[in-house]
């Protein structure tokens, strides 16, 4: 079974149900400054689950692109990727446990209708309560009559009990840490046994018990339901929810693994034909250079995805992520020996091409955004070296030494040699490259200077042949996170996630800065991103040049007019199709489902033609732009690839 076919089974099984599938949001969130990407396929219906309405009902499902930044240095294993797709369902105060649990059990089971796993290879897990909140003897029964009547004769020895730090969710993560008006609720979770002793007793966890949740990868967690039925209260307490809702998410890659039994990920047949063209090109088996092969599938994977969602290689936030993405899978391809990156890519390609064919449309944009950030990264290492070769002249150190004072945990010492090798770094006697492991020794303080000017991570930096104190170099890394997490702080203050005024007043002025912008530099143009605090509005949008001072000041005069005529501004739920013939623009317009909310801003009582501005969005904004009170561009940005990015500020 593909991993398409799996995809399309599990939509018409819910649909069967009563669900309307619903489109999944872009990766990179739309005007939220306060993650980079979108990590799950709930985190774009959390206004839905907190009581707003949805426009296509109670009963929904998709499938979701999401990216987990946080997963990057575990790839490399036989079970993590960063992107990956989740297969979701809600109940929006619909049904509950007792339709979502059978049904469940029915989709992962079913040979006629849903993926026909072995019941005997799944487990069950079932949170066993917290402090005053009781364990979930609801989800529990159900699970018993689910299986005795499915004739599983252990279902006993299948159900597992668990707390909180495994079975309950809520943003905030266990009860304990959850803000005052939180949600959140117990989750049932299912597992698939793979049933190989070996496969503990070979891992980082081979000294403790093993255990249905256990993190040496026997077992795989393949879905969880969350029962989101408690809001915290002011005085530390739960009550419940007078709607309840489900959240269910199935990550499809671990699926396929569990449907076909394997358990290497990369061995499935989504992943398999990369793994072949990889073999292929650098003549390495995958038996040999699982880790690296691993590393390379999945970040060149995850990098077209992200690429096609409008980010560009940079040294800060998704531009950043891509970035490292794409150097890891660079040096892990030249420590194989690779020379032409691009039968990969196109491997990559045909393997999403059933479920995201806009990576074939956009091929040309992926090819060179990928291959430009290739020489870019030559010309960063030659720089790198230049500094110092500058600074440290011939001096060489042998491997024993470097060892002494290296984490092995950075890079192996077989891999810096085979990268330093590539390198050509001369010798002290100045005949020959650096061989063996053989480095330089550099200072913790230059090392840092690499990282942060070069934008080398400490990997990079020991394969080109250099070694540090990593104590020392952990020390600063330590003083510079924390002065990142100021700025962040800062940054993202009054995020619209939080739906601060200052903050709601830029979204507002985003949609009449589109729209004047159409006005002055004609209708081709639309936004490709956006990112609003409570300082300022950051809005990137299609263009070749820069724009011109006469140019930038006609977008804010018409702006302001817009202010100073106070238009309302409101939203309406209506069908898409009829969103699109009235001239609603968007930001990601092929993602939207039948019915969408389209703010409008100007009186529209006679007609939506005496709107000035239509667009797709979620909201919040003002009620009357007179709000804003005053607009202003401050900064202009060129990101390339004919993408400009301007700043601009409103209020007083």
């Amino acid at each position: 079974m593909t991993a398409a076919e799996i995809l399309n089974k599990y939509i018409a099984f819910f649909e069967a149900h009563g669900h309307k599938r619903i489109a999944g949001a872009p990766l990179i969130p739309q005007n939220d400054p306060t993650t980079l990407f979108t990590s799950s396929g709930m985190q774009p219906l959390i206004p839905y689950l907190m009581g707003e309405v949805h426009p296509d009902g109670t009963r929904l499902v998709n499938a979701q692109n999401a990216f987990r930044a946080v997963d990057i240095e575990e790839v490399g294993d036989d079970r993590h990727t960063t992107f990956f797709r989740m297969l979701g369902n809600w109940s929006l105060g619909d049904y509950f446990k007792a339709d979502e649990i059978p049904w469940l059990y029915e989709f992962l089971t079913n040979k006629q209708t849903g993926l026909g796993i072995d019941p005997t290879k799944l487990h069950f897990t079932v949170f066993k309560g917290f402090e005053d909140i009781p364990q979930d003897n609801e989800a529990y029964k159900i699970w018993e009559e689910v299986l005795q009547i499915a004739g599983v004769k252990d279902y006993q020895d299948r159900l597992h009990w668990y707390g909180a730090e495994k079975n309950w969710w809520s943003r905030a993560g266990t009860p304990d840490k959850m803000p005052v008006g939180e949600i959140g609720g117990p989750d049932t979770e299912v597992f698939y046994d793979f049933g190989d002793e070996n496969i503990h007793k070979q891992s980082l966890w081979a000294d403790q018990p093993c255990h249905v949740n256990c993190d040496c990868g026997r077992y795989w967690e393949i879905a969880n339901s969350v029962f989101m039925q408690y809001r915290k209260t002011e005085k530390g307490k739960f009550e419940k929810l007078p709607k309840q809702n489900v959240d269910f998410g199935g990550g499809l890659e671990r699926l396929l693994g569990a449907v076909d039994g394997l358990t290497d990920m990369f061995q499935t047949s989504l992943f398999k034909p990369t793994i072949a063209t990889l073999e292929q090109q650098t003549g390495k088996s995958y038996a040999d250079n699982k880790q690296s092969m691993q590393i390379i599938t999945d970040h060149l994977g995850a990098s077209c995805l992200i690429i096609v969602n409008g980010v560009k290689p940079a040294n800060k936030d998704q531009g950043y992520v891509l970035r490292r993405l794409l150097r890891r899978a660079f040096d892990n391809f030249s420590l194989l020996g690779g020379k032409d990156i691009l039968p990969v890519l196109e491997t990559i390609i045909g393997q999403y091409n059933e479920t995201d064919p806009i990576l074939e449309q956009q091929f040309e944009e992926i090819k060179n955004t990928i291959l430009e950030e290739l020489q870019k990264y030559e010309h960063t290492k030659h720089e790198a070296k230049k500094f110092i070769e500058k600074k440290y002249g011939n001096n060489v150190i042998a491997k024993n030494e470097v060892t002494k004072q290296s984490s092995p945990d950075l890079i192996k010492n077989n891999e810096i040699a085979a990268l330093s090798r590539q390198v050509g770094i001369a010798r002290s006697d100045g005949k020959s490259p650096l061989h063996d492991g053989d480095t330089r020794e550099i200072s913790a303080d230059d090392a840092f200077i690499l990282y942060t000017t070069h934008g080398l991570s400490p990997t990079q930096i020991k394969s080109l042949g250099y070694s540090f104190n990593d104590q020392e170099f952990a020390q600063k890394m330590e003083e510079h996170q924390k002065l990142s997490r100021s700025g962040a702080e800062k940054k993202f203050r009054g995020g619209l996630a939080d739906h601060s005024k200052k903050t709601v007043m830029g979204h507002t002025a985003t949609h009449l800065m589109h729209q004047a912008l159409r006005d002055v530099l004609g209708n081709q143009i639309h936004q490709s991103g956006s990112n609003i605090t409570s300082e300022r509005i950051r809005f990137d949008f299609n263009f070749d040049r820069k724009l011109t001072e006469d140019e930038i000041k006609q977008v804010e005069t018409i702006v302001n007019k817009k202010i100073k005529e106070n238009l309302p501004v409101h939203f309406e739920l209506i069908p898409t199709k009829e969103a699109y013939d009235m001239g609603a623009i968007g930001l990601f317009m092929d993602t939207y489902g039948e019915k969408s909310k389209i703010y409008f801003i100007g009186d529209t009582a006679k007609s939506y033609k005496d709107a000035y501005s239509i667009e797709f969005c979620g909201g919040p904004h003002v009620d009357f732009t007179g709000q804003l009170k005053s607009f202003k561009i401050i900064k202009q940005e060129n990101l390339g690839a004919n993408l400009k990015r301007l700043y601009a500020a409103v209020g007083d």
